[in-house]
């Protein structure tokens, strides 16, 4: 008799033997031919490809002279599939001068994925970087008894002087982040963290080689894989020329001792950036090796803030020597005209109850003996009579942002584009932020912006720049560090010119003020027979006391070098801003100071400037910053949110805007267009905090609503 159960139970473990079978096939299929573990564990047994990194380029100053360089390093490497369970640990510390728990510590942070990601057994990983040479040579007669460790030669950066920091910039290890944007990293490389070091990073790097290389079963080297045939060597990074001249650098760096502020110096025909200083500024070689993050540290809790470059980030009221900039808009608008306009100044300008002050000076004057004495109120009533010209202009918002074009074309209130992270781009007021600020406003409510005050922000940068382009007549080239790399052409914005909305002839007429006011002006101490100097003196109202700021060039018809000085805090322009662009004018043209000019900046370094810094920052004080950053983050988002609210109600409202916009415009075209000046008007004062208290005062007790910032 057929037993069925019996039948069935062989096919059972049938079933189960081929199951088996098959789970082993699939296995053995995904080891040998999906996964290419035991291929990477059978190559790192038979080869080792070793990395070898190329030398970054050097830099050097317009005339050839050093300026970064590069010095050998060793960083010693270890490949986690061959150093494990093979290792004499304590030996191996003693030879490092290192301790077993360092060793523990920096192993297990090399095998977590979390600080460490791509972490691979089979490749080379970092273990300790930039040892010493005495510690390399000791370390080195001992290798052959660390089986996984091996040493890898790179450089590092060295300055031949210690000189501008801001702009070289400095190189360290590169971030997961950066990791994560260019696979060309991997971790422990260095990378450019700040100045041209960061911009120019993949001209510097160059590309790194590979050697392959055999080992026989003990791990030990035997040789080029087939003598080398698929080694790849390394490419140097390109070197690069500065326009900077390291002297004329480092002379303005000793002016700015003590002081806190910026000095920019443009070759006006090409555009070059001849010097760059920010102060305070640092030891670039203090950016080096192990103690970079300790000092980075300590001077990002500097509350003179060093690692600022405030040649490009600081962002300050330009004062009088924005007045350059409105002389040549209402001269190529027809506002004025520089030979018979002339405009009273008594003490200020006057008008409706509106006082801005000014220093004695003969009253009335024209354009180039206003230029010359840094009058406030000529250039508050050029800017009045563009504002209320109806002629030109039929409403007032039009009439503001045909001003506003004007900066724009001369490179404010936007970006530049020098090749130097972290530039800012200053604020330059149009008609629709009045509207937002104001709601209902008139000229007389904007009259400081004509004397480089109110709403008006300028980067030193911007107004070095402001002076190449007067000393242009006219035009100017984008600001640019670099002026040459190693094989390459320089990029074409850097040699375009940009030509401003200002005519030829204005600009020539501000030259001549510029230049009357060194022969006889404010700027007299910058006089010298040796070559024609043309400057601008500006004194910046501040909440403290006043900034000193001073922009010039020469020669005046053959213009070499334009200049901005801004000292925080300085007082009058003449006080520290045209010393200090004198003396950097001449070391420039001349090639050095004379004997009475190096007193003069012996005395000017010695001068310093107390800022009142209660105490530097703490850990806790960072924590702080850290929090407000955070804070801040959040009230950005929701600003967000309530302007997609407000955009979306003001949509709503449109119609019902445009209606009375129609009929606003329809009142202003019955109005007759006579002079300005003598158009019936209400009575105004600038908006303050205090509106209600001041409107309740008697018009012979109302205090200035500026105070005098220009008694050079």
């Amino acid at each position: 008799m057929k037993d069925f159960n019996l039948e069935k139970r062989r096919y059972v473990l049938s079933g189960i033997a081929a199951g088996i079978v098959v789970i082993y096939l699939l296995r053995l299929f995904t080891l040998q031919i999906m996964s290419d573990d035991y291929r990477k564990s059978a190559d790192s047994n038979a080869f080792l490809k070793k990395i070898e990194f190329p030398s970054r380029g050097t830099i050097v100053d317009r005339k050839g002279r050093l300026l970064v360089y590069n010095q050998p390093a060793y960083d010693i490497m270890v490949v986690m599939n061959e150093e494990s369970g093979r290792l004499d640990t304590t030996d191996f510390c003693q030879s490092l001068g290192i301790t077993k728990q360092y060793f523990v510590k920096r192993m297990n942070d090399i095998k977590d994925t979390r600080k460490n990601p791509g972490y691979s057994r089979f490749t080379q990983q970092l273990f300790m970087s930039q040892i010493s040479d005495t510690v390399f040579s000791a370390f080195q007669e001992k290798l052959y008894r660390f089986p996984g460790f091996y040493v890898q030669r790179r450089s590092v950066r060295q300055y031949q002087r210690p000189i501008a920091a801001h702009v070289l910039g400095d190189v360290a290890e590169a971030s997961q982040s950066d990791i994560e944007l260019d696979n060309y990293y991997q971790p422990g490389d260095y990378i450019g963290k700040t100045g041209i070091e960061r911009t120019y990073e993949k001209d510097l790097r160059g590309q790194k080689g590979i050697q392959i290389l055999l080992r026989d079963a003990h791990g030990r080297i035997q040789g080029k894989y087939q003598n080398g045939k698929y080694d790849q060597r390394p490419r140097p990074g390109r070197d690069l020329q500065l326009g900077i001249d390291a002297d004329l650098q480092a002379l303005g760096e000793r002016l700015m001792e003590g002081k806190l502020g910026a000095i920019v110096a443009i070759e006006p025909q090409t555009g070059e950036i001849l010097c760059m200083v920010s102060s305070p500024t640092y030891d670039p070689r203090m950016m080096i090796g192990k103690m970079r993050g300790k000092y980075q540290h300590q001077m990002a809790l500097d509350p003179a803030k060093p690692l600022l470059n405030r040649g490009i980030m600081g962002q300050y009221p330009p004062g009088s020597t924005f007045k350059t900039s409105q002389a040549v808009t209402y001269l190529t608008e027809h506002i004025i005209n520089a030979q018979t306009t002339e405009l009273p100044c008594h003490h200020g300008f006057y008008f409706r109850g509106l006082h801005v002050g000014c220093h004695s000076h003969p009253s009335p004057l024209s354009l180039v003996p206003a230029l010359s004495t840094s009058c406030n109120a000529y250039f508050c009533w050029g800017l009045y009579y563009m504002l209320s010209n109806r002629k030109l202009y039929p409403t007032l918002d039009i009439a503001m942002n045909r001003w506003r074009d004007y900066m724009k074309s001369m490179g404010f209130g936007y970006k530049l584009g020098i090749d130097l992270p972290g530039e800012k781009r200053g604020m330059i007021p149009n008609a629709e932020f009045y509207d937002n600020a104001f709601g209902k406003w008139n000229p007389l409510s904007v009259i400081s912006i004509a004397i480089g005050q109110g709403e008006v922000n300028l980067t030193p940068l911007q107004i070095a720049n402001l002076c190449a382009t007067i000393a242009n007549r006219g035009y100017y080239i984008t600001p640019h560090v670099v002026r040459h790399v190693q094989g390459e052409k320089l990029d074409k914005k850097y040699t375009e010119r940009h030509y401003t909305m200002g005519s030829r002839a204005a600009y020539e007429w501000v030259v001549a003020g510029m230049r009357a006011s060194v022969l006889g002006g404010t700027c007299r101490s910058a006089n010298t027979p040796m070559y024609e100097v043309c400057g601008k003196t500006g004194t910046a109202q501040n909440r403290g006391r006043d900034h000193s700021a001073f922009m010039g060039f020469a020669p005046m018809n053959n213009p070499k070098i334009a200049i901005a000085v801004y000292v925080e805090n300085g007082g009058f322009g003449a006080v520290y801003g045209v010393p200090i662009g004198s003396l950097m004018i001449e070391q420039y043209l001349n090639g050095k100071l004379s004997k009475s000019s190096m007193a003069k900046a012996a005395v000017m370094q010695s001068r310093h400037i107390k800022y009142g810094f209660d105490r530097p920052l703490t850990h806790a004080d960072s924590l702080k910053l850290d929090s407000i950053k955070r804070i801040n983050a959040i009230k950005d988002s929701l600003k967000k949110v309530q302007d997609a609210k407000d955009l979306q109600l003001k949509s709503k409202l449109a119609e019902k805007e445009a209606k009375e916009k129609e009929q606003k415009k329809q009142q202003k075209g019955s109005e007759p267009l006579n002079d300005p000046a003598l158009m019936p008007e209400e009575e105004v004062g600038i908006r303050t905090e205090k509106r209600k208290e001041t409107d309740k005062e008697p018009k012979d007790k109302k205090s200035d609503k500026n105070a005098k910032h220009e008694s050079e």
